[in-house]
């Protein structure tokens, strides 16, 4: 089963706990003429990290490499190397005592998403100055056009073995001495993302799945190879940190402080949020389980309280006289039981204003910000703005990053009058101001909520709608997609392909020239199941 959906039967599930045994795995796979499924923390949300249905012309092999942890700090820990089934908050953790920051943060992190399944799914996330995850330094492996399976090692190590076994088992030990390492040109990072953010009259959206200079073997795979290991860029952790929290009733006032940020500011946020007051509403209420389990539990604890809330629902869901989703039913209840949860000014500024904006600055941003709102945004009509205290600052986040379940929240609690939720994440032109833009009536008449909230800066935004029972949701889709692409929109933005969008002619050829066979995730992308 997928993350939010999306299910199909398998010959077998397989979790190797070393590099050695992941390709001893695809060895027997590709000699029987399986296909195989990558898949690592499945915290994707588009149905591509699991069998599609049951209508595959081999046996479904799926390989689980949750258990192969590793990060290895190198160059003094201005990069990384990172093992498939280790994770960007154990990537966090190791970094912390470096004074160093990832190359990514995003939503799923708290629940255990890992660092390589962001690299193949080009995984965006918040950070204005970071970009995609992306890196040209990775160890794989393909089947080639004759069906041959070949390891591609690109890490830049030296003296690791001539053959998979002696590199992988290498990899494995993780004893890596700064001898070994090779300094390499190529890019470990999205290099090029501030310069594409701040051009906001660009003719296609700066950062979307399909974007070709983003797509490198590893980078955009999908799973279409099977990685061993990525090598990354960290950061220098921040001194100072602030958050500004921003209101109005007119978005065109968030209009002309986008383009200001970006043209005029020499530091960037390193965060810039935008939500509305129906998402406001739906995240406190049926978000709020989420912002107290983080609040409470910690990010340390909570990927492993999601995998126990995992297990606990894929066996309820097997008893049809149980409800679906059970978990999250009690879950929402539970949370009722506390008192209000969010900051007074926080539920001022949802009383008085339309539209909210959480502005993540450090160093010397934070300055050159308050600037910025001072002389630009004070002065208008029906704006205001805060910097966030301590309580302030956290609740903000926490509500922002509990926004991004409420729709599946409130699904869950409804499921006898609605759809499944649709979900689009959408990536604008620029120059697109039309973020806020109305849907037509025919489309209206059939919802029950929508929600709307998303990155402001890079112009990704994520549109989540419910429709009630009986709606067409497949026709709704096609007429909602037909209108983003009508102005240059791309899509998915930042959460790939899967099962539930067509890729186009850039994706499909990207992923036939990295399996040829069509052994690895096939289907995905609307493409074929068979094999070749």
């Amino acid at each position: 089963m997928g993350f939010r959906s999306g299910r199909g039967g398998a010959a077998a599930v397989v979790f190797p706990g070393t590099l050695v045994q992941q390709w001893q795995v695809l060895q027997v796979c590709v000699a029987h003429g399986c296909a195989i499924i990558m898949q690592a923390a499945k915290t994707g949300l588009t149905e591509g990290s699991c069998p599609s249905g049951d209508d595959y012309d081999r046996p479904v092999v799926i390989i689980s490499v949750t258990r192969i942890k590793g990060i290895v700090p190198i160059l003094g820990g201005t990069q990384v190397i990172a093992l498939p089934g280790a994770t960007l908050h154990e990537l966090e953790q190791v970094l912390a005592p470096l004074g160093r920051v990832p190359h990514s943060v995003i939503g799923s992190t708290s629940i255990g998403a890992t660092i390589i399944g962001g690299v193949a799914n080009n995984a965006g996330g918040a950070l204005c100055k970071r970009g995609s995850s992306y890196t040209e330094l990775a160890c794989f492996a393909r089947v080639n056009k004759d069906g041959v399976l070949e390891l591609v090692d690109q890490l830049g190590l030296r003296d690791v073995g001539d053959t998979p076994e002696a590199i992988l088992s290498c990899l494995d030990a993780g004893r890596l001495s700064p001898s070994m390492v090779e300094p390499s040109d190529k890019a470990a990072s999205d290099r090029d993302y501030e310069r594409r953010i701040r051009d906001v009259e660009a003719s296609v959206p700066n950062r979307y799945n399909a974007d070709p200079l983003r797509l490198c073997d590893v980078s955009g795979s999908a799973g279409k190879v099977a990685a061993f290991a990525v090598r990354l860029d960290t950061y220098p952790a921040p001194k100072r940190k602030a958050v500004f929290y921003a209101g109005t009733n007119t978005p065109s006032n968030l209009v002309d402080l986008r383009r200001r940020m970006l043209t005029q500011m020499r530091h960037l946020p390193d965060m810039c949020e935008v939500m509305d007051r129906g998402v406001f509403d739906v995240a406190a209420r049926f978000g709020k389980d989420v912002f107290l389990s983080i609040k409470h539990l910690g990010t340390q604890r909570l990927p492993r309280a999601y995998a126990l809330k995992a297990k606990a629902e894929y066996w309820m869901n097997k008893l049809p006289w149980l409800p679906k989703y059970l978990p999250d039913i009690a879950l929402y209840h539970a949370s009722r039981l506390f008192r209000q949860h969010l900051p007074p000014r926080l539920l001022q500024y949802r009383d008085r204003f339309e539209y909210h904006l959480i502005v993540v600055c450090s160093d010397e941003g934070i300055e050159e910000t308050r600037q910025l709102l001072d002389q630009h945004w004070m002065p208008l009509s029906d704006t205001e703005y805060f910097l966030c205290d301590q309580v302030e600052q956290e609740a903000a986040l926490l509500h922002r990053f509990a926004a991004a379940g409420a729709a599946i929240r409130y699904q869950n609690l409804h499921q006898r009058t609605t759809e499944d939720v649709l979900a689009l994440d959408v990536a604008l032109l620029g120059s697109d101001d039309r973020w806020s833009e109305s849907l037509p009536k025919e489309v209206t008449d059939q919802l029950e909520i929508s929600l709307r909230y998303g990155h402001f800066l890079c112009h990704v935004f994520h549109y989540d709608y419910i429709f009630k029972r009986g709606t067409d949701i497949d026709a709704v889709k096609k007429q909602l997609l037909a209108r983003l692409s009508e102005r240059g929109a791309k899509y998915p933005a930042e959460h790939n392909v899967g099962h539930l969008y067509d890729a186009d002619e850039t994706l499909r050829s990207h992923y036939e020239s990295l399996d040829p066979t069509n052994t690895f995730n096939p289907g995905i992308g609307g493409m074929s199941k068979l094999g070749k």
